[in-house]
């Protein structure tokens, strides 16, 4: 079998979400919000692969939708944003942060751009991110997509174990309990 390699791979997951007519009218509604840099990641795209790779249907925690707006870095502002796509697209399990404030989470410095914020997630199947643009599919991973798809779980270079925030990495692995999910993960701890 031929081993593949990342632009395989980013056709692949390109393939996956064009498939889903659930997650293309996710994405076309953000696109028409016209926020700042905005993007869907973590779980939803995580899951959905990892879904198809186990052959089932986990359900949707949240659809976690980021952007970057320094002018408004309010809660209320991201409350407001998730109102509003409620009205779009209803009974939906609607997340939205503002990747300008996000860095107050964790204690980091703060981000510089949407890409910065994803680029401090954990894990590296979760730092993933994709939108429409021009009814074009981008994909934004800083790690790339493939631990995603070799169902690898490793922590970004910001949570490694000689890192502060290590615990923290370790934390959600256990509380996630991915493997019990999906039990062909490897994860690292």
């Amino acid at each position: 079998m031929k081993e593949l390699n990342a632009t395989d791979y980013e056709k692949q997951l390109i393939e996956i979400i064009k498939s889903d007519k659930y997650i293309m009218s996710i994405l076309k509604v953000i696109e028409n919000l016209h926020l700042n840099d905005a993007w869907v990641c973590a779980g939803l795209i995580r899951n959905k692969v990892w879904d198809i790779l186990h052959n089932t249907v986990t359900p949707l925690n949240d659809i976690d939708v980021i952007y970057f707006d320094a002018s408004d870095t309010s809660w209320e502002m991201e409350k407001q944003l998730e109102n509003e796509l409620n009205v779009l697209l209803p009974n939906q399990p609607w997340t939205v942060k503002n990747q300008a404030r996000m860095h107050l989470k964790s204690g980091f410095n703060p981000f510089s751009s949407t890409y910065d914020g994803v680029a401090h997630f954990p894990e590296t199947p979760t730092a993933i991110a994709v939108r429409l643009c021009n009814k074009e599919l981008e994909i934004m991973a800083p790690y790339g997509i493939q631990d995603l798809f070799e169902m690898k779980v490793r922590p970004t270079p910001f949570y490694q174990k000689d890192s502060e925030f290590y615990s923290i990495y370790v934390e959600r692995v256990k509380k996630k309990k991915w493997d019990e999910i999906w039990r062909s993960l490897s994860i690292e701890l």
